[in-house]
């Protein structure tokens, strides 16, 4: 009986410390007000939740490392951008909602002539996260071949 509760605690332990509690001021939405709804862009939206899991960092930093090594000139012209959007603060409640990403999810967003299209990668996120050369070589072939359509 005792071996039982202390593997319920272990466990319970192990389950809300698994994921990372810090939170930074990254992790609020850009203020899109200022952007030029009409301009052709694509923007990478990596959703998160306050308490993040070691996958989802990994998602992050895969995401933000395709795009140094690849789309330095992009990001710099505002042809590409990249938003870190905490799912859990009232303040990104509304696009939380408009993308339906409750948790760690990960979106590219095509914006032409200020029309939208939402394109879910979170599934391949999740599957790819552990294999960064994977991730990276095949997200770089998503992004590219989005921005051939501005």
């Amino acid at each position: 009986m005792k071996v039982k509760i202390l593997t319920v605690l272990v466990f319970l332990f192990v389950s809300f410390y698994a994921c990372d509690n810090k939170q930074s001021k990254e992790n609020t939405v850009t203020n899109t007000s200022t952007l030029n709804n009409k301009t052709n862009r694509l923007e990478i939206l990596d959703f998160h939740t306050a308490h993040r899991c070691k996958a989802c960092i990994s998602i992050e930093a895969n995401t933000k490392e395709t795009l140094k090594k690849h789309f330095s000139n992009e990001m710099k012209s505002g042809k590409l951008s990249f938003r870190l959007i905490n799912a859990d603060i009232k303040e990104n409640e509304k696009i939380v909602e408009e993308y339906g990403a409750y948790g760690t999810s990960l979106f590219l967003n095509l914006i032409i002539d200020g029309k939208e299209k939402h394109i879910d990668l979170t599934n391949f996120a999740f599957k790819k996260e552990s294999n960064k050369e994977v991730f990276i070589s095949e997200l770089k072939a998503k992004i590219e071949a989005e921005l051939k359509n501005l």
